[in-house]
Parts: C-alpha cells; structure tokens; sequence
C-alpha cells in the first residue's frame, strides 16, 4: 500500500520537474561516481522499453486514424490545410538541417554497417522491398516501412467496416498508448541513466550537442507558427492573419505549452472556438482529429532529429530523398499519439528511410526525451494551436463567401 501511494504522489508532480530531478541526478552522478554500470542500465532498460513498444504503437495509431478519417464541407478544407501546414513543417525542417547540420553522440556497434544509401534508386528499392514485407514480421523487425504500409491498407480498408469494429482498434489504440505512457512515466530515471552515461563518456560538452539541436528545433517551430502559417491562413481568408494567429497561440498555444498534450488541450480548444462563433458542427469534429493528425511540431521534431542522425553517421541526403523524407514525416506525424512525447516514436519510422537501424534510431529517440523539456512543450503549442488557426480560417473562409462581415479573431458578438 505505502508502495503504491509512493508511485501516486510520483505521477502527480509534473513529468518535466522530474525529468529535470533526473537529467541533475544523472549529471552529478557523472562526475562523481563515474562507470557504475547499475546507473547505465536505467538508460538501457528505458530505450528497450520504448523499442519495443514503439513498433505496435505506430501501427495500431495509423489503422486508428485512418478508419475513422471522414471529410465533409468545411472539414475537407480543414484537413487539406493540416497536411499543408505538416508538410511544410517537415520541408522547412529539412531546409533547416541542410542550412545548420547538427550531430549528436550515438553509441555505435563496430558489426553493424550505416552505410550511405548509393543513391536514389537504392533507396527506393528498400522502400519497396520493406513495403512488401510481411506485416508480423515488419512489426518483430521494427520495418517501419512495412508497419506504416500495412497500417495506411487496413486503415482504408477497415473505413467501411461497422462502428464497432473501428471502435475496437481505436480501444487497442488507446492501450497501446496508455502502456507508452506508462513508460514515459518512468522517463526520468531512463533520462538519469542515459546523461550519466553522455557525461561519463563526453563531460559536459554533450549540453552544446543538445543546446544546438533545440535551437534549431524551436526556430523551424516559430517560423511556422508565424510565417509559414499566417501565408497559408491569408490565402485562405485574403484577410490579416495575424490577430487571429496570436489568439490562437494566446489562448490555445500557452495553454498547450504546459500540459504537453494535444489530447488533454481538446476542451480548450473546443472553448476557443465557441468563443471566435465557429460551426459547432465542424469544430466537434475537427478539434479532436486535428489533435491527432495535425502534428506540424511533431513532423519537425521528426524531420530534425532524423537529419540529426543522419549527419552522425555520414549519410548525405540527397533533394529527392528529402522529399521522402518529409512525406514520410507528415504521415508518420499524421499517427502521432496526443500524449506528451507522442512524437518522438515516430523517428525510428523515418530513420529507416536511410537504412538506419532501430538501435540506433533509438538512441536518437532517448536524446528526444532528454532535450523534450523545451522541445515537446513548443511542440504541443503549435500543433494545438493551429487545430483552431485553421478551422477557423476554413470557417471564415466560408462565411466570406456567404457574404459575411468577419472579424479575424475577435470573439463573436452573440
């Protein structure tokens, strides 16, 4: 009983406190008591787990998403505008990592080979090769190709089955999320374990390798909320997109920047939007699916650390592998889990566009958590944010045409 009250009183304090508790305890360790190999296996227990997780959870969320995917007046707009926005997301990131490589520190097994793909044709090949795979053995092998395919097939071909039967895989989905998040939970001593074993192994210039990656990170994320964004939403509307852009980011953004998750800023949102006068009927749908496809932080989380990965291991990316590569992003993004850190087990799906094994696309997913404290959170505020941004620049659009004063932004007079 005492046990159990313990492990309450855990989860109530916020995960970022204690992941920050953990990534200090795991510093000071370092230098004090460096190469205890008990403290190393918390980080190594911590990657394992979300190896193994990771596989199933990527392809229950796509059957999941895509079964249940529906479009109609105003919600076919709004869900263009998401895959615009993550697409764009993904490219700007991949322009960004040209612009400013970034590596960071992998553990990595002389046996096995990282060697750059030839060309495009050699990567197309594997594309193909791991498409076709088949499905259980794409999920024991983490083939995140073969999972990703597989889920976009039974997704489409589970849309005409009954509502019980999507309500069955939406509850598996849902499982397998919760078991992510309970491993999550368990984050800040995996955390402590891997910054111990990154300061014992490099000291503390590993801080410059993260500080490097979040900058880049939060720059794509900011020129979209407040570049790329406010393009899209002017097409749109042919109005200023900027009071309503900063509403948005005002009233959803900050909300969404602490508590991490897309899923848990939903009545929010859903608030906002009453507020601005939008189509209960579209917003009801749209606020919930945009908090699961319309992942724009999550794609450039992806795109970024892969490109990261990438760079440790000497892999040149070519412009046409970079296209894969962000459409890769924004469908795996598109399958993100709404919870926090949600995106980051999508990176080994991308990372296996370049032949980059899941051990070492894993390691790159434990870096995700430890520099998640900043990451995650600018994450959540703009895909949160940009769910109400364009389902009210598709309403306003549609009021526009129907000949009606808008006001960008600006609470409805009731």
């Amino acid at each position: 009983m005492a046990i159990k009250e313990i492990f309450k009183k855990y989860v109530e304090i916020s995960l970022i406190k204690r992941i920050l508790v953990g990534l200090v305890i795991g510093v000071i360790l370092a230098l004090t008591v460096p190469g205890q190999p008990v403290i190393d296996l918390f980080g190594t227990l911590f990657v394992s787990g979300l190896k193994g997780v990771a596989p199933v959870l990527v392809f229950f969320l796509v059957i999941s998403a895509l079964c249940r995917a529906k479009g109609a007046g105003n919600m076919k707009t709004i869900i263009v505008l998401y895959v615009i926005s993550t697409f764009l997301a993904a490219a700007t990131a991949v322009l960004a990592s040209y612009i400013f490589p970034t590596t960071v520190t992998l553990v990595l097994d002389p046996n096995v080979s990282q060697a750059s793909p030839a060309g495009i044709g050699e990567v197309l090949t594997t594309l193909l090769l791991n498409v076709f795979s088949n499905p259980v053995n794409a999920i024991l092998n983490a083939n995140y190709i073969g999972i990703l395919a597989w889920g976009i097939v039974l997704g489409i071909a589970l849309r005409a089955a009954s509502e019980n039967v999507k309500d069955v895989f939406g509850a598996v989905a849902d499982a397998v999320s919760k078991v992510v998040r309970w491993v999550i939970e368990l984050a800040p001593f995996g955390i402590m374990g891997l910054v111990y074993n990154a300061v014992s192994t490099s000291g503390l210039d590993i801080f410059y390798e993260y500080g490097q990656l979040i900058v880049v990170l939060v720059v794509c994320m900011f020129f979209i909320a407040l570049v790329v964004n406010p393009i899209i939403v002017y097409i749109i509307t042919k109005k200023n997109p900027f009071p309503l852009v900063l509403r948005c980011l005002k009233d959803s953004g900050l909300t969404a920047f602490f508590t991490r998750s897309s899923a848990a800023n939903i009545p929010v949102n859903m608030s906002l939007c009453a507020k601005l006068g939008l189509n209960k009927d579209a917003y009801s749908v749209s606020i919930p699916l945009g908090a699961t496809i319309n992942m724009a932080g999550a794609a450039i989380t992806i795109t970024v650390m892969t490109m990261a990965a990438a760079h440790t291991l000497g892999i040149s990316v070519d412009p046409i592998t970079a296209i894969l590569l962000s459409v890769m992003a924004t469908v795996g993004a598109c399958g993100a889990s709404g919870v926090a850190g949600g995106s980051l087990l999508l990176i080994p799906l991308a990372c296996s566009l370049f032949g980059i094994g899941n051990d070492i696309a894993m390691q790159v997913v434990a870096i995700g958590f430890i520099i998640g404290v900043i990451q995650d959170s600018c994450e959540t505020a703009l895909n949160s944010s940009s769910d109400v941004l364009f389902t009210a620049a598709a309403d306003y659009r549609q009021q526009i045409k129907d000949g009606k004063e808008v006001q960008m932004g600006k609470d409805a007079v009731q």
